[in-house]
């Protein structure tokens, strides 16, 4: 299923993004692409009000990983996310224990995992962020696997 959105500011982006993370399930493992700055941090922060996480979302392009604790109809959350922008092998995803962060059962986003092809297989959504004009975003969501 592919679903396609078009945003004309960060607030629609994150409002798609709220709409969206209203269809993630335990164990869904997003893979958010686009170029730098296209919004995937934005979007991010929409999942993250929609799980009414408490601590502000920021981009974890220095700290690589963040957990972001919220809850769902009374229920905790805990969101687990990824830029793999920096990182330079397999080996050193596999040194941070990537492999068992996405077994946890835990929602997480992946921004930059398409730098790593090996890892293909294990999203469960994949979304794309793209420049459709100076604010302006076409977001394309596609559910890969159930």
């Amino acid at each position: 299923m592919i679903e396609k959105f078009l945003s004309r500011s960060e607030h629609e982006t994150r409002e798609i993004a709220r709409q969206f993370a209203a269809c993630l399930q335990e164990g869904d493992i997003l893979l958010l692409t686009g170029r730098l700055g296209a919004g995937k941090t934005v979007f991010m922060r929409g999942i993250t009000e929609f799980f009414m996480c408490s601590e502000q979302l920021s981009s974890p392009t220095f700290s690589l990983f963040n957990i972001y604790e919220g809850e769902l109809e009374g229920k905790p959350v805990s969101l687990h996310h990824f830029d793999l922008y920096r990182i330079e092998s397999p080996r050193e995803l596999e040194a941070i224990g990537f492999d068992e962060y996405l077994d946890s059962g835990y929602i997480s986003v992946v921004e930059w995992g398409e730098r790593f092809p090996e890892y293909a297989s294990r999203y469960t959504v994949q979304v794309s962020l793209e420049y459709a004009g100076d604010e302006s975003r076409c977001l394309v969501i596609k559910r890969l696997s159930a």
